[in-house]
């Protein structure tokens, strides 16, 4: 299908005049759709080329942008508006129980607000929707102009990496909608708990566990290859490396290799699988093989079917075959009967394992048979985890060397596989591996960055994951929350088969590390703002949902910021990071979990009747605009922070680190003294320079002690007055340092000058000698030694010469 015809049947008819003005773009490309892409015989010019990437660029994508911002803008705006109608209801409600403060809303009309506002939160959901396939669809769009331009016209002109480093300056396809969705759920769920009151079933909590075993939540980054090591060793101070057997996966004993994991992505021609993940639909389903090594040495193989359902919860069928039944399977002509025969003969024919085996062989066959599916796309990398055993708390699995490998048969005449097999035999039967240089070029993409995926258990501490709260804020990771390789392998190597492609790919263009000060001001700002964009949150469901933020030590977040949060809103409640993505996956086995999953985690919800219970902090929240909130009686302001009360408790450490600073300086003192006192033991009575240099060496040594002495005291202050000062002070080590260059210069000079006068009194001495010979001897003695002493003398006395006319 073409791409314009899909824009036309995608757009929203509110918003049509705002969609990238697609036809337009092919008219200035000179391009119809009856034109070919061979087409060459319209002439390109300069003022052609302008005219399409000043229309690309710039107007159009200005024009989205813009109105990507403007309505994100709006909604946010009718959330707050939506939340001050709830405010009011419940003022109003909390009139109608007490009879002194007046008359309020009857019970109906109550009921007839919650039903307004219920119809006016579907409104706001359905745009925010809305705008999701906004952006997406002129996202694609974007980039299937560029990429027309760059093969119709690209012989001289490409205009792709323009349009990534424009897309990178207004990125209107990478919003994240997470907190204003966590605003609408609070309020859906106030307005369905108390619209039919006659209801007895209990409200749901947003942190139900759904049936099925135990509930992960999961982090997705890339790592880029300079910072790859230090990630490992990060990790490894906390979690052991576990390798596993792939023939029984269990842990390995002794020291073996990270395994090499190959995953075969199943798809039609259509790329139906494809397109229903990237568009988020319910019911998505994605189906592939799994094995560890090579496929020589006859691995266990898995068919593992994931179906995402509502509320980013996933359905999982697995079961394990032999490689020779792979193909009659995906054929329809074998159903494992023999494996069924032996789980039968081992648990007995009503045994459970066995209907569920049957069952998932069944499923997992049937689907294969509607959607005609097919291995498109491999998945090879190497894996390192890292869990302690038995201990399924937090599990983290760093991939790294991912190639994205074409797998499909879709052209006949130069198929990438065999049609009659399963699997390309050119790879395994050579056992090809890293980084596939005989593979043809446009059938591989290798991923630049490895993929940390890290999944801890709900129920776990806050203290046992503090460290990976510490890993995914640091700035040697960036987030990446719907990644997954099924995704990006379809969308780089069958570009001209799909007509949507995930917004990460413009991402990679850019260079993803970062400044680690940079980094940090940029996560206690977004710490920040995402404090006051949850604030109405927790206003709705309690301040105990969260905790108020609070910007680290030491941070360099700005202080309008830090006064902002300590202002009216300090008390507002704020999630710690969330997770991109919930999966039920169970600790069994290092399965690889490659879908999308939520962008963060909810935050939990307490149910508890009545309106009044729900919304115990909704006039705390109106009078948090107006001024302080007056104390009880009985209740005075403490006077102090608690920090100042009480004993003062300061680690071993800080104290340990002082004092090791304080020796540092008196070693540099002592060391100083000695190269001062054996220097003016050294020099003779009558060597002045070399006495007065040890006398500065000395005072400078002097300096040293003295300096340490008093810093180690100032500083022993600050830490018992636990003072925010800062601790640096380069005054000390900088007139060290300049004393000593001073001392060292001018040794040099002197040095030097003694010689020079030494040198011109030696040269006075030989030309007295020279006149008293001449008047001692006769004329002719004196004529034959003239030549050799003349020559002797003019040579030493030319440079002597210029020195006395420059002057001692």
């Amino acid at each position: 299908m073409r791409f314009g015809r899909t824009l036309h049947g995608s757009i929203y008819p509110p918003w049509e005049r705002h969609y990238i003005d697609y036809p337009k773009l092919k008219l200035l490309l000179k391009e119809s759709d009856k034109s070919s892409d061979n087409d060459e015989t319209d002439e390109w010019t300069d003022a052609d080329e302008g005219a399409f990437v000043e229309e690309l660029v710039n107007v159009q994508l200005e024009k989205v942008h813009s109105f990507q911002v403007d309505m994100y803008k709006q909604l946010r705006e009718r959330t707050s508006n939506c939340e001050s109608k709830l405010e009011g209801l419940v003022a109003s409600a909390d009139k109608g129980k007490d009879k002194s403060a007046g008359p309020g809303l009857a019970e109906k009309d109550i009921q007839d607000q919650l039903k307004g506002v219920l119809r006016y939160l579907d409104g706001i959901t359905r745009e925010i929707n809305e705008l999701e396939k906004f952006s997406r669809i002129n996202f694609t769009g974007f980039l299937k102009a560029a990429k027309k331009h760059d093969r119709k016209r690209g012989s001289k002109y490409r205009v792709r990496p323009l349009l990534q480093v424009r897309l990178g300056a207004l990125p209107f396809n990478s919003e994240d909608y997470s907190p204003l969705l966590y605003r609408l759920s609070a309020m859906y769920s106030f307005v369905r708990q108390n619209m039919d009151k006659e209801s007895n079933d209990p409200p749901q909590s947003f942190s139900d566990a759904q049936p099925g075993g135990e509930k992960y939540v999961s982090y997705k980054f890339w790592v880029h290859s300079d910072n790859l090591l230090e990630v490992k060793t990060y990790i490894l101070r906390r979690l052991p490396v576990l390798v596993y057997n792939p023939q029984t996966s269990k842990v390995a004993e002794g020291i073996q290799n990270d395994p090499t994991i190959t995953s075969l992505y199943f798809d039609n021609p259509k790329f139906s699988l494809y397109t229903q993940k990237v568009d988020r639909k319910p019911d998505a389903s994605s189906l592939r093989l799994r094995w560890y090594g090579q496929l020589a040495k006859m691995p266990e193989i898995l068919f593992e079917k994931k179906t995402m359902r509502e509320g980013d919860n996933s359905e999982e069928m697995r079961f394990p075959a032999k490689e020779k039944y792979v193909q009659s399977f995906i054929k329809g002509e074998y159903k494992m009967e023999k494996t069924v025969q032996k789980i039968q003969h081992r648990q007995g024919n009503g045994s459970q394992h066995a209907e569920r085996f049957v069952q998932n062989v069944d499923a997992i066959q049937e689907f294969i048979k509607e959607n005609h599916l097919q291995p498109v796309l491999r998945a090879n990398y190497t894996r390192t985890a890292f869990q302690i055993p038995g201990d399924g708390r937090i599990r983290v699995s760093l991939d790294t060397n991912l190639a994205l490998i074409r797998e499909d048969s879709f052209d006949s005449e130069r198929p990438c596989r065999d049609p009659d097999s399963w699997h390309r035999t050119d790879i395994d039967d050579a056992e090809m591996e890293y980084p596939f240089h005989r593979i043809r070029k446009g059938e591989i993409s290798r991923f630049p960055h490895a993929i940390l995926e890290i999944k801890v258990r709900e129920g776990t501490s806050e203290k046992s994951k503090e460290w990976v709260t510490d890993l995914t804020d640091s700035h040697l990771v960036k987030e990446a929350p719907r990644f997954s390789k099924f995704v990006h392998g379809v969308a780089v190597l069958f570009e001209d088969y799909v007509n949507s492609f995930p917004f990460w790919l413009s991402e990679l263009e850019n260079d993803i590390r970062k400044d680690p000060e940079t980094a940090f001001e940029a996560e206690q700002e977004r710490k920040a703002k995402k404090a006051e964009d949850e604030f109405a949150v927790g206003s709705l469901v309690g301040s105990r949902a969260s905790p108020a933020f609070k910007p680290a030590t030491g941070s360099p977040i700005t202080k309008a910021r830090i006064e902002e949060m300590r202002g009216p809103r300090s008390g507002v409640g704020i999630a710690a990071k969330q997770p991109p993505a919930v999966d039920d996956e169970g600790a069994e086995g290092e399965a690889d979990s490659d879908d999308d999953g939520d962008l963060a985690g909810r935050p939990s919800v307490d149910t508890p009747a009545g309106l009044r219970s729900l919304f115990p902090t909704f006039s705390k929240y109106s009078r948090a605009h107006q001024g302080l909130v007056p104390l009880p009686p009985g209740v005075r302001h403490p006077g102090k922070f608690i920090k100042d009360s009480g004993p003062v408790q300061v680690e071993a450490k800080v104290w340990l680190a002082n004092q090791r600073t304080f020796i540092k300086w008196q070693h540099i003192s002592v060391l100083l003294a000695s190269l001062s006192l054996g220097l003016y033991n050294a020099a003779g009575e009558a060597n002045n320079i070399a006495r007065g240099l040890a006398v500065v060496y000395t005072l400078i040594a002097l300096f040293a002690g003295g300096w340490g002495w008093w810093m180690y005291i100032s500083r022993s202050r600050l830490i018992q007055e636990r003072s925010g000062k800062d601790f640096d002070n380069v005054l000390g080590p900088a007139v060290v340092c300049v004393g000593l260059i001073i001392a060292l210069c001018l040794n040099f000079g002197f040095k030097v000058r003694e010689r020079r006068i030494a040198m011109i009194g030696k040269i006075l001495i030989l030309c007295s000698q020279y006149h008293a010979a001449i008047a001692r001897q006769d004329s002719e003695v004196a004529s034959n030694q003239t030549t050799g002493i003349e020559g002797d003398m003019f040579q030493l006395a030319q440079p002597s010469l210029k020195l006395i006319k420059q002057g001692p």
